[in-house]
């Protein structure tokens, strides 16, 4: 199936911008048209009206007869002139028995003249004559009236193809719309290429990243606000995947190492203890070894496990009724027997009244060894540890503050990150990293939070938040 030809994002919208505003001002056009052409028509009409109420006036004399006076022949071209018109309508004079007494010079006086005993019936409101062979006509009449008596009509023709052909405002729309249309054009392709350019920028930026060059340069000073957004993420996008890059480089090392340790320890030891270069007591204390460094090896393969299951959402959750308080005194209670340090402090705030959940004990017990032990890590197994239990309207809150060194600031962010260890920490504690990424995962799925509350040189705070 072939790639559909692909263009521009530049061109593209110019070009719809362009076929809307043409469109645009096609209508606008038609529309102006047909408005210029009513209203230069109901000018004609008015203009003839007021030619036809002067003749009529006029071609009377005092006895009330029809004369045409000298004056009539240069009445039409006075009022023209005075007027500023540039047309002249065509004349018929008729006397009280419809017979016609005068008919100005043109081509369609034969015609006209028989055509003006009929029109004298026609209705008043009658502004258009059609001759035989399909020409269009204006027309108005006005009836010469002496003593309340019909002495004669007066009426005025003049063509309607003289209409579109006379007026000046046809040209000044066409020049109007030429010109909107070449400064919308110009508008159109200004802005559409000020809109294009940070986007082509971010796509070539995005090459760049699929290249696998995560230092990228976009200019963040812009006052659009969805384009700034659109830079401000792309970058922190950017900056986020170097460092996850940074992170998988430093994981592969890493996880190699922590296997590659163990694996090394258990074949040394297994052969000297197959070579008897031990035996008796230390030949057991090196199968002892062996067997703790399998268990370590054992846990950090089952680490690996359990996070590939977590990071598709398979954890399971089975919910039980619990006393949270006493639930929080077992799981600190056994977590404090295991410790070989003697020199850790551990206390519990317990909460004014009782507080009773639906939650599940095992994967709680998770999450608070992950806190202890990392709080132990951060005191060098020597400080004090509080756990304290409360509850804010319908969340339980389990807070576990240590007195360890704190967490510098530029790594706050990362530590719930898959694998990461700080710079302090990967050189003096061993493990993958996945400590609190596990105890995120497993707090969400009991649909709850686990936060950084707090961290500075008097030590660290974290806060479970559970649902009720």
């Amino acid at each position: 199936m072939s790639e559909k030809k692909r263009i521009s994002l530049f061109r593209y919208w110019t070009t719809r911008y362009v076929i809307t505003l043409c469109i645009g001002l096609l209508v606008i056009g038609i529309a102006s048209s047909y408005w210029i052409n009513y209203s230069e028509k109901q000018r004609r009409l008015d203009f003839m009206r007021l030619m036809a109420a002067e003749v009529s006036d006029r071609v009377v004399d005092a006895n009330g007869q029809v004369i045409l006076a000298p004056f009539l022949f240069r009445l039409l071209d006075s009022r023209q002139e005075s007027l500023r018109v540039n047309y002249k309508p065509f004349m018929v004079i008729l006397d009280a028995e419809h017979r016609p007494v005068f008919g100005g010079p043109g081509p369609f006086s034969t015609e006209l003249r028989r055509m003006a005993r009929d029109l004298v019936e026609a209705d008043e409101r009658m502004t258009q004559v059609e001759l035989g062979r399909g020409e269009k006509l204006l027309f108005v009449k006005k009836s010469i009236q002496v003593n309340q008596q019909t002495a004669g009509w007066v009426m005025l023709f003049t063509p309607m193809r003289d209409l579109t052909r006379s007026t000046t405002e046809f040209q000044l729309l066409f020049i109007m719309l030429l010109s909107l249309g070449l400064l919308g054009w110009l508008v159109i392709y200004l802005l559409t290429k000020k809109l294009a350019t940070p986007i082509k920028d971010v796509a070539e930026a995005a090459k760049q990243i699929v290249m696998g060059n995560y230092d990228i340069h976009l200019e963040k000073d812009r006052r659009e606000d969805e384009i700034y957004e659109l830079i401000h993420s792309f970058k922190e996008m950017a900056d986020r995947l170097r460092q996850l890059e940074l992170m998988r480089t430093e994981l592969l090392a890493g996880v190699t190492h922590e296997l590659k340790t163990p694996v090394t320890s258990i074949s040394g030891l297994v052969q000297a203890v197959k070579d008897d270069i031990v035996g008796g007591e230390e030949a057991k204390e090196f199968l002892e070894i062996c067997s703790k460094e399998t268990a370590r090896l054992q846990k950090m393969v089952e680490d690996l496990l359990d996070f590939n299951s977590f990071a598709v959402g398979d954890i399971r959750i089975r919910r039980e009724q619990q006393n949270m308080y006493e639930l929080v005194q077992e799981i600190t209670h056994q977590w404090q027997i295991v410790q070989e340090a003697e020199q850790i402090e551990l206390s519990i705030v317990r909460p004014e009244e009782p507080i009773i959940a639906s939650t599940d004990p095992l994967r709680v017990q998770q999450i608070l060894y992950n806190l202890l032990n990392n709080a132990a890590q951060a005191m060098d197994s020597a400080g004090k540890i509080v756990v304290t239990l409360s509850r804010t309207g319908d969340e339980i809150r389990i807070d576990v503050k240590d007195t360890g060194t704190g967490i510098p600031e530029e790594e706050q962010v990362l530590i719930f990150e898959r694998f990461y260890r700080g710079a302090d920490k990967k050189h003096t504690v061993r493990g993958l990293g996945l400590g609190l990424s596990f105890s995120k995962m497993i707090a969400q799925a009991l649909g709850g939070k686990l936060l950084l509350t707090e961290s500075s040189r008097a030590g660290s705070t974290f806060t479970l938040l559970l649902r009720d």
